[in-house]
């Protein structure tokens, strides 16, 4: 449970509704047993004298926006999105800004958001929350991207996007494995990427600081710090604290990425406690990562790029504008 949940930000909890409330339910059918997640969600429904739930599932074709607008058009109590960051980023973007709150039953390789929200409870846990869980906002992350031709579009994200290894590791795994064997699938594009260490040219600036050059190795624009199995990347980014938390990663070296790694695991550890955070905030930075706060960040880059949006990628761009609309989305926890 991230600490901003811990000092008790959400709203209070939800009352109980009218007989007439139903919840519509977003799954990703590869993700879960869709079968114990009906009987979950009938289970909970029964209970508490809603109506028969509707359901959605998502294709190849439709990731989630459509089927998150078919069931925001019945009016719903509460959307569950049941899946992985992808999905939930998908949900999200037609969800957001509704008024509706989103519930979340985690059922990807990361669950970056569930994890940072303190909602890795359990498939029937994550279910009961749905119904009686309490609603708290959180930020959305805007991305305009800008492809090679001059088109320009526009997604949300919840979690993190990346630029360079974190963005050929989304562009680079099997998908296949990655939904056998986890973030393990990640192993064989991380060591070509660090080998090779291939870094790239950009040029940004946060708010309305004047523009700055450098030659990066990965960039990571974060709403969420924490990665999975715990490693912290970000140390003080908030899910609703109105501000992008960057990181430019320059490792040189294998020693250098080693250093790296190990800050990242011990942050994640150093967090768990109050004393712990207290040791971190007064430990060095490492000069191959350079953090920086802001509202938002624009930059561009000399030759194009891929990017990854929670996990997913969106290809190769030459420039983004990354931004936040705080407090956008409800979320029940």
């Amino acid at each position: 449970m991230s600490p901003a949940h811990r000092r008790g930000r959400s709203r209070s909890r939800a009352a109980l509704p009218a007989s007439s409330a139903r919840a519509a339910v977003v799954v990703n059918p590869v993700r879960i047993d869709t079968a114990r997640l009906r009987t979950a969600v009938a289970q909970e429904e029964r209970k508490r004298g809603w109506r028969p739930h509707l359901w959605f599932e998502t294709t190849l074709d439709d990731a989630g926006q459509e089927a998150a607008r078919s069931a925001l058009r019945n009016q719903p109590a509460v959307v569950i999105v049941a899946g992985g960051d992808g999905t939930i980023r998908a949900v999200a973007e037609a969800v957001q800004s509704s008024g509706t709150p989103l519930a979340i039953v985690p059922a990807g390789t990361g669950n970056l958001l569930a994890r940072d929200l303190g909602l890795l409870t359990g498939l029937e846990a994550s279910v009961r929350t749905a119904f009686a869980g309490s609603d708290r906002t959180i930020d959305v992350g805007v991305a305009e991207l800008e492809r090679e031709d001059g088109s320009v579009a526009t997604h949300l994200f919840l979690v993190m996007t990346g630029i360079g290894l974190d963005a050929s590791m989304a562009t680079g795994t099997n998908s296949m494995l990655k939904r056998r064997i986890g973030w393990l699938a990640y192993a064989d594009p991380i060591g070509r990427s660090v080998l090779g260490n291939k870094r790239f040219s950009m040029h940004y600036r946060v708010d309305g600081s004047p523009e700055r050059s450098i030659q990066a190795h990965t960039v990571i624009v974060g709403n969420c710090g924490t990665l999975t199995a715990g490693m912290l990347l970000l140390p003080d980014a908030e899910v609703d604290d109105g501000l992008l938390d960057v990181v430019l990663l320059r490792p040189k070296g294998f020693w250098q990425w080693l250093r790296v790694g190990s800050r990242l695991t011990v942050g994640g550890i150093l967090k768990r406690s109050r004393r712990g955070r207290v040791v971190l905030r007064a430990a060095p930075r490492l000069r191959a990562m350079e953090y920086v706060q802001g509202e938002r960040l624009a930059a561009r880059f000399d030759s194009p790029q891929n990017i990854e949006l929670d996990g997913d990628s969106f290809g190769a761009i030459t420039a983004a504008r990354i931004g936040l609309r705080p407090r956008a989305l409800l979320v029940r926890v």
